[in-house]
């Protein structure tokens, strides 16, 4: 059992090897009831591995990973693909998750703005679409626990904000903790807690702001890292509108970031 009630889950020196290459090793995490921890990383270094720990897909070769008695998870992997032969329909697939109430699925569909897409076929689905029907049926059994592998990846810029304001919203709304892999560091920092950098090994965690700023990050990421981080400390309290206008963290509107022309708009 994790050693405190506030935590869900938690991976204690863990390490996975593969044909004689450690993919992780010495990996201490420990997830916190509510919160949002982003885990980035460069390509092959280990993300969608601790992920898999995470969930008790993977075990681990080494180490040891304890979660909450009755933690239920909700998990969206990274590149899931369908055989395009067989016929699957958006309602289909819902249903798939298990013995949910129509009316629990209908609300979730709903809620994930795929309520009219219910007798599409699943391949015929634009790539934000698809990325929405996974995450709500990630969330139809209301886990305590989301673990998303890359959520927004194929989704343009409007429809990633859209996935991500969807992740807050359902924290907020129940109190689930959410772990995710992303690459898309200037819209989740504003919603995540904490974020753990991986290079097969943990090399530095915290907030958004301190990660960004640490050497090892910026050493992995260079100058990309710094833009990720400039563009967060710009928009992390407004959103920029396809009409041009911003949205501020109260919901008000105005033509400009600053709100220094003193006009609001509804």
């Amino acid at each position: 059992m994790p050693q405190s009630n506030s935590i869900l889950v938690q991976m204690d020196d863990a390490g996975v090897r593969r044909d004689g290459k450690w993919l992780i090793r010495h990996v201490d995490i420990s997830v916190q009831r509510g919160e949002i921890i982003t885990i980035v990383g460069p390509n092959g270094s280990g993300k969608s591995t601790t992920l898999k720990v995470l969930t008790g897909i993977l075990k681990p070769n080494e180490g040891k990973v304890t979660g909450a008695k009755g933690l239920k998870i909700g998990y969206v992997p990274q590149n899931l693909i369908l055989d395009g032969t067989m016929p699957l329909s958006v309602r289909r697939m819902m249903n798939l998750t298990g013995h949910i109430k129509t009316d629990a699925i209908d609300a979730t569909m709903e809620r994930f703005h795929i309520d009219h897409l219910a007798d599409a076929q699943v391949q015929s689905l634009s790539g934000g679409e698809f990325q929405r029907l996974l995450l709500a049926r990630a969330v139809l059994s209301k886990p305590q626990l989301l673990i998303l592998d890359e959520p927004s990846q194929g989704v343009d810029f409007s429809g990633q904000m859209e996935i991500y304001d969807y992740i807050r919203e359902y924290r907020d709304q129940t109190g689930a903790s959410i772990v995710l892999v992303s690459h898309d560091l200037h819209l989740v920092m504003a919603a995540t807690d904490r974020v753990i950098c991986i290079n097969g090994h943990v090399c530095c965690s915290g907030t958004p702001e301190g990660v960004a700023n640490n050497p090892q990050y910026l050493d992995m990421f260079g100058p990309q890292a710094a833009q990720a981080l400039a563009i967060y400390r710009h928009t992390h309290d407004h959103v920029h509108l396809p009409d041009g206008n911003v949205q501020h963290a109260d919901g008000t509107i105005t033509d400009n970031c600053h709100r220094d022309d003193g006009h609001h708009h509804n």
